[in-house]
């Protein structure tokens, strides 16, 4: 018999406890924890229950324990997802027996990569389990899609091997991945899934957890990848929330202004590759577009005169791109301040503008500053800091900065310019873009031969000398 347990699950950490507590003592937040019903089942088929789920309740192999020498391993051969822009983000491809969970808003285009990224596997068998929308839905979807794929070559075909299932139930989706072996199961969405072996209803804290450490199990014991899509809450944060992190492989993290066409793809959690990278996709009306040169799209060649604009050579895990920081500066309004950065961290934001005042001499406190990373794109390269302060500066003296040029440092709290990182990358970029002079640290000459480039590199030591160099 299964016997009945309560504990309380902070929704912020996962800390839990056996009673209730008012503030969280891992993470300090108050009023985040929740009831959590837990079924214990007997020791004999709690180890075995998810094996019988999908191997139609035959016994399952116990595991022994093996010394590290006697653990023989192998290259996993990853499953090409036929996206360049996805596999760069989960570090290669699908690796198998592996579960990750791709969350977003509402609206941004999370089944719509989904699906289109199982449309172009035709030689794997994909299980498409949707607790959202009707067959009719994603059929309706999926010829939209597949006009897309015209001319393609391998990708123009007709999916033979895309299942789809309209479940909302945990012990059905197992019943039908034991019929039709799957090579690959994808989950749309992990909140509306529900399993009998607890009573709260679907989208609950304590049904997201077992269903998604259910799934864990069955991809590890069955060496089948599992793609879950999610929700994020208000807050911004995947809806279930870090209990769901903590047992996935991978969390990848699908975000973008809905005003904008561009759609960000991030990793934010790889057990099997880096986190830094990011792909960037186009949404057009025929699905998503992969993006291969992010540059020319995130900043326009026409703000000659204008003010408070500044082009920045950034990298984003491999690959480096050009982005406008645009900045605006007036007199506060209200006595206090204003300072707003979108795309950039504010707190980054107040530093620079406190070297500024100390280092350069500029008053700024009783001026407000909004910065922004055009192009609705997230930017934690510090070798962005000297365009920001050149923007904002441009835009104080409402002096636009000459066309052409771009540059990258990092600044320091004493106004000195600090090398930066792949210098030969961000430098071949900007010339590839038909930049004429770049602004580069000092201390990144060493090795360089600038007659190898076609634009011309400035070196600059501090922030004064870069701003002399851009204003006169």
């Amino acid at each position: 018999m299964a016997k009945e347990k309560t504990v309380y699950v902070c929704e912020q950490c996962g800390h839990e406890s056996s009673k209730w507590i008012g503030k969280c003592p891992s993470c300090g937040q108050w009023n985040t924890f929740k009831e959590f019903v837990v079924r214990k089942e007997s020791s004999s088929s709690a180890g075995l229950s998810t094996l019988k789920a999908f191997n139609g309740g035959g016994d399952g192999i116990a595991s022994k324990p093996l010394a590290v020498h006697e653990i023989e391993t192998a290259q996993e051969t990853r499953i090409d997802t036929a996206d360049a822009e996805l596999n760069r983000v989960l570090g290669g491809g699908l690796v198998p027996g592996s579960l990750v969970l791709l969350g977003g808003e509402p609206g941004i285009g999370k089944s719509t990569l989904v699906l289109q990224t199982v449309l172009r596997l035709p030689h794997y068998k994909v299980l498409y389990v949707s607790g959202e929308e009707s067959e009719k839905q994603l059929k309706l979807r999926a010829d939209r899609l597949q006009k897309s794929t015209k001319g393609m070559g391998k990708n123009d075909i007709e999916t033979p091997n895309c299942y789809v299932v309209c479940e909302t139930s945990l012990e059905q989706v197992y019943t039908h991945v034991r019929n039709l072996q799957p090579d690959l199961l994808v989950i749309d969405s992990i909140q509306t899934m529900s399993t009998e072996a607890v009573e709260n209803s679907p989208g609950s804290l304590t049904q997201i957890r077992e269903c998604a450490a259910s799934l864990l199990r069955f991809a590890k014991a069955s060496n089948t990848p599992v793609l879950l899509i999610g929700h994020i809450n208000k807050e911004g944060t995947l809806a279930g929330p870090k209990v769901l992190e903590h047992i996935v492989d991978a969390v990848l993290q699908f975000e973008g202004d809905q005003h904008y066409m561009y759609r960000i793809l991030r990793g934010i959690k790889n057990r099997f590759g880096s986190t830094a990278e990011l792909g960037i996709y186009e949404m057009r009306q025929d699905g998503l577009r992969p993006v291969n040169n992010p540059s020319e799209l995130l900043f326009t060649t026409d703000h000659e005169g204008l003010s408070g604009v500044a082009i920045s050579s950034a990298i984003e895990g491999v690959r480096p791109f050009l982005i406008e920081t645009q900045a605006l500066v007036s007199t506060a309004a209200y006595g206090t301040a204003q300072r707003s950065a979108t795309g950039f961290d504010t707190r980054r934001l107040n530093m620079l503008l406190a070297v500024l005042e100390k280092r350069v001499g500029f008053k700024l406190a009783q001026k407000d500053v909004f910065l922004n990373i055009a192009g609705g794109l997230r930017v934690s390269d510090p070798a962005i800091d000297l365009s920001v302060i050149a923007a904002v500066l441009s835009s104080n003296v409402d002096t636009g900065i000459e066309p052409h040029v771009c540059m990258a440092g990092e600044v320091g709290l004493s106004g000195e310019i600090r090398p930066v990182n792949r210098i030969e990358q961000r430098i071949a970029e900007a010339e590839k873009l038909g930049f004429r002079r770049m602004l580069i640290p000092h201390h990144n000459m060493q090795g360089l031969n600038p007659r190898a480039y076609k634009l011309e590199l400035v070196p600059v030591r501090k922030v004064e000398e870069a701003l002399r160099v851009l204003f006169g």
